[in-house]
């Protein structure tokens, strides 16, 4: 039983279980009822993703400089309480279930997913 990290709207990997969508918001142009069979999430869940202003603040980043502050500033974002227990949450979910969590962005290094991979690996979740 494991976590996946994934890009949403990219075909499911085998027994990859629940998808998660931890975006700000939904798929333009896809109507609800499309979202899991079109491969976007089974469950809206914005709560783990940036603030408005924290995606702003990613998309404009330039330079590994300011990608750093991003990375900062949602962690900063995810020690809130309702943040932290969710993570906390999903990492205890990972040792007896598949499921998936996910953004848009085609380059990981580049999403805050990548900061929710860390996140969740700290908390001890078992990450494919």
């Amino acid at each position: 039983m494991t976590l996946r990290i994934v890009r949403l709207g990219t075909p499911r990997l085998q027994q990859e279980g629940t998808r998660i969508g931890t975006v700000r918001r939904p798929p333009r142009g896809v109507r609800k009822e499309r979202y899991a069979a079109d491969d976007w999430y089974d469950v809206w869940y914005p709560e783990l993703s940036p603030s408005p202003e924290l995606v702003a603040q990613a998309q404009a980043a330039a330079t590994e400089v300011e990608w750093r502050a991003f990375a900062r500033a949602f962690r900063k974002e995810m020690k809130q309480p309702a943040a932290s227990r969710s993570l906390d949450l999903l990492a205890a979910l990972s040792q007896n279930a598949n499921f998936s969590v996910g953004c848009y962005c085609e380059d990981e290094a580049r999403c805050h997913r990548s900061v929710l991979r860390e996140l969740l690996a700290e908390r001890g979740a078992k990450i494919t």
